[in-house]
Protein backbone atom coordinates (compact mmCIF):
# COMPACT_ATOMS: atom_id res chain seq x y z
CA UNK A 1 0.00 0.00 0.00
CA UNK A 2 2.01 3.10 -1.18
CA UNK A 3 -0.68 5.97 -1.44
CA UNK A 4 -0.75 8.54 1.33
CA UNK A 5 -3.97 7.88 3.07
CA UNK A 6 -6.33 11.07 4.07
CA UNK A 7 -4.91 10.53 8.49
CA UNK A 8 -1.66 10.35 8.72
CA UNK A 9 0.45 11.11 11.52
CA UNK A 10 4.07 12.68 11.25
CA UNK A 11 6.65 11.55 13.88
CA UNK A 12 10.48 12.89 14.27
CA UNK A 13 13.48 12.50 15.91
CA UNK A 14 16.24 14.53 15.77
CA UNK A 15 20.23 13.70 17.88
CA UNK A 16 23.82 15.52 16.74
CA UNK A 17 25.94 12.31 16.50
CA UNK A 18 30.17 13.16 16.97
CA UNK A 19 31.01 11.07 13.12
CA UNK A 20 31.48 11.94 9.86
CA UNK A 21 28.71 11.73 7.06
CA UNK A 22 30.77 8.78 5.23
CA UNK A 23 30.77 7.08 8.68
CA UNK A 24 27.25 7.51 8.58
CA UNK A 25 26.58 6.60 5.52
CA UNK A 26 27.83 3.45 5.78
CA UNK A 27 26.45 2.62 9.15
CA UNK A 28 23.07 2.36 7.53
CA UNK A 29 24.31 0.74 4.48
CA UNK A 30 25.59 -1.96 6.30
CA UNK A 31 23.00 -4.93 6.25
CA UNK A 32 23.38 -5.57 10.23
CA UNK A 33 22.41 -2.29 11.14
CA UNK A 34 18.67 -3.00 11.46
CA UNK A 35 19.21 -5.63 13.45
CA UNK A 36 21.71 -3.34 15.37
CA UNK A 37 18.91 -0.61 15.81
CA UNK A 38 15.96 -3.46 16.56
CA UNK A 39 15.51 -2.79 20.70
CA UNK A 40 15.22 -5.66 22.90
CA UNK A 41 12.88 -7.86 23.38
CA UNK A 42 12.21 -7.17 19.81
CA UNK A 43 14.01 -9.60 17.79
CA UNK A 44 14.29 -9.00 14.16
CA UNK A 45 14.69 -11.50 11.29
CA UNK A 46 15.75 -10.79 7.56
CA UNK A 47 14.83 -13.04 4.96
CA UNK A 48 15.80 -10.79 1.85
CA UNK A 49 18.16 -8.00 1.00
CA UNK A 50 17.99 -6.79 -2.44
CA UNK A 51 19.53 -3.30 -1.40
CA UNK A 52 21.61 -1.90 -4.61
CA UNK A 53 22.29 1.29 -1.90
CA UNK A 54 20.95 3.27 0.62
CA UNK A 55 18.41 4.75 -1.80
CA UNK A 56 17.46 1.88 -4.00
CA UNK A 57 16.09 -1.71 -3.73
CA UNK A 58 13.75 -3.99 -0.99
CA UNK A 59 14.25 -5.72 2.34
CA UNK A 60 12.12 -8.12 3.42
CA UNK A 61 11.76 -8.88 7.43
CA UNK A 62 10.19 -9.91 10.53
CA UNK A 63 9.83 -8.51 13.68
CA UNK A 64 8.72 -11.05 16.49
CA UNK A 65 6.89 -9.52 19.37
CA UNK A 66 7.19 -12.34 21.49
CA UNK A 67 5.85 -15.49 19.77
CA UNK A 68 3.76 -12.56 17.47
CA UNK A 69 5.28 -12.26 13.96
CA UNK A 70 5.27 -8.96 11.77
CA UNK A 71 6.36 -9.12 8.14
CA UNK A 72 7.65 -6.30 6.35
CA UNK A 73 8.74 -5.43 3.39
CA UNK A 74 10.03 -1.41 2.30
CA UNK A 75 11.47 -0.03 -0.77
CA UNK A 76 14.15 1.61 -0.17
CA UNK A 77 14.21 5.30 -2.50
CA UNK A 78 15.90 8.73 -2.03
CA UNK A 79 15.04 10.91 0.82
CA UNK A 80 14.57 14.91 0.73
CA UNK A 81 18.32 15.99 0.46
CA UNK A 82 21.37 14.47 -1.21
CA UNK A 83 22.23 13.40 1.96
CA UNK A 84 19.02 11.51 3.21
CA UNK A 85 17.45 8.26 1.77
CA UNK A 86 13.97 6.88 2.96
CA UNK A 87 12.16 3.30 3.27
CA UNK A 88 8.78 3.21 2.44
CA UNK A 89 6.63 0.06 3.55
CA UNK A 90 5.08 -2.10 0.42
CA UNK A 91 3.63 -4.92 2.30
CA UNK A 92 3.57 -4.90 6.27
CA UNK A 93 1.01 -4.12 9.11
CA UNK A 94 0.53 -0.34 8.71
CA UNK A 95 -2.26 1.42 6.49
CA UNK A 96 0.81 3.82 5.33
CA UNK A 97 4.70 3.90 6.54
CA UNK A 98 7.54 6.12 5.21
CA UNK A 99 10.44 6.41 7.36
CA UNK A 100 13.09 9.44 5.93
CA UNK A 101 16.63 8.84 7.23
CA UNK A 102 18.12 12.38 6.85
CA UNK A 103 22.10 13.36 7.48
CA UNK A 104 23.52 16.93 7.92
CA UNK A 105 26.66 17.88 7.86
CA UNK A 106 27.29 20.06 10.84
CA UNK A 107 30.21 21.69 12.94
CA UNK A 108 31.52 18.56 14.55
CA UNK A 109 29.56 16.11 13.22
CA UNK A 110 26.29 14.98 11.85
CA UNK A 111 22.75 15.85 13.13
CA UNK A 112 20.40 13.08 12.75
CA UNK A 113 16.51 13.00 11.88
CA UNK A 114 14.59 9.82 11.47
CA UNK A 115 11.12 11.38 10.09
CA UNK A 116 8.20 9.26 9.43
CA UNK A 117 5.29 9.64 7.80
CA UNK A 118 2.28 6.87 8.95
CA UNK A 119 -1.35 5.89 9.17
CA UNK A 120 -2.80 2.82 10.88
CA UNK A 121 -5.43 0.23 9.38
CA UNK A 122 -8.76 -0.08 10.80
CA UNK A 123 -10.13 -2.47 12.97
CA UNK A 124 -7.90 -4.78 15.60
CA UNK A 125 -5.09 -4.65 13.32
CA UNK A 126 -4.90 -0.58 13.36
CA UNK A 127 -5.26 -0.80 17.06
CA UNK A 128 -2.17 -3.44 17.37
CA UNK A 129 0.02 -1.11 14.98
CA UNK A 130 -0.87 1.50 17.86
CA UNK A 131 0.17 -0.34 20.67
CA UNK A 132 3.49 -1.13 18.75
CA UNK A 133 4.09 2.09 16.40
CA UNK A 134 2.78 4.95 17.58
CA UNK A 135 2.99 7.22 20.57
CA UNK A 136 5.18 6.63 23.80
CA UNK A 137 6.27 3.00 21.77
CA UNK A 138 7.70 5.31 18.60
CA UNK A 139 9.62 7.26 20.95
CA UNK A 140 11.02 5.15 22.89
CA UNK A 141 12.18 2.81 19.61
CA UNK A 142 13.78 5.95 18.29
CA UNK A 143 15.40 6.97 21.20
CA UNK A 144 16.86 3.60 21.23
CA UNK A 145 17.75 4.01 17.68
CA UNK A 146 19.89 7.09 18.09
CA UNK A 147 21.38 5.73 20.98
CA UNK A 148 23.01 2.70 18.99
CA UNK A 149 23.80 5.05 16.30
CA UNK A 150 25.61 7.04 18.19
CA UNK A 151 27.26 4.56 20.47
CA UNK A 152 28.28 2.33 17.36
CA UNK A 153 29.71 5.28 15.16
CA UNK A 154 31.57 7.36 18.84
CA UNK A 155 33.26 4.21 19.33
CA UNK A 156 34.80 3.25 15.92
Amino acid sequence: MNELPAKTRRFQKTSFIKTTLDDMRRFHEDPRALAALTPPPVRMQLHRDERRSLTEGEVEFTLWFGPLPIRWTARHESGPSPESFADLQINGPMAYWRHEHVFRETAGGVQLTDRITLAHRRGYRGLLTRLAFDGLPLRLLFAYRHWRTRRALQAA
